[in-house]
């Protein structure tokens, strides 16, 4: 069985953010591409600072910023039709809770050495 988009010709299936920007919209395209341009960038920066960021020195983040900015554009364009931004969303509350944990357990961690001392 052959796998067939439903809907007429030429239309393709959007993400519901797409849809939300008006991205089925050929006047709208540029705008809805800048605007989840922005968000998977903010989402992008987040994800790597909560899950794998590292102490660098300046110009090595620099590096990686400017990397990962002319990555995102390629990621843009998926959006449109993959769930990328909900993806990275997900990631993101996953990293931040992980986080969270981590730094509520350090704290105890400490105030235990702290009380035994």
């Amino acid at each position: 069985m052959l796998l067939t988009i439903k809907g007429t010709p030429g239309e393709y299936p959007l993400t519901p953010i797409a849809e939300l920007f008006g991205a089925q919209d050929p006047t709208n395209f540029l705008f809805a591409y800048w605007a989840l341009f922005v968000i998977v960038n903010i989402l992008s920066v987040l994800v790597f600072n909560l899950g794998f960021a590292r102490k660098l020195p300046i110009l090595k983040n620099v590096v990686i910023y400017l990397v990962m900015l002319f990555g995102n554009m390629f990621i843009t364009f998926l959006a449109f039709s993959m769930p990328i931004i909900e993806a990275l969303f997900i990631a993101a509350i996953v990293l931040g809770v992980y986080r969270f944990q981590m730094r509520k357990r350090k704290q105890e961690e400490h105030v235990e050495t702290v009380d035994n001392q």
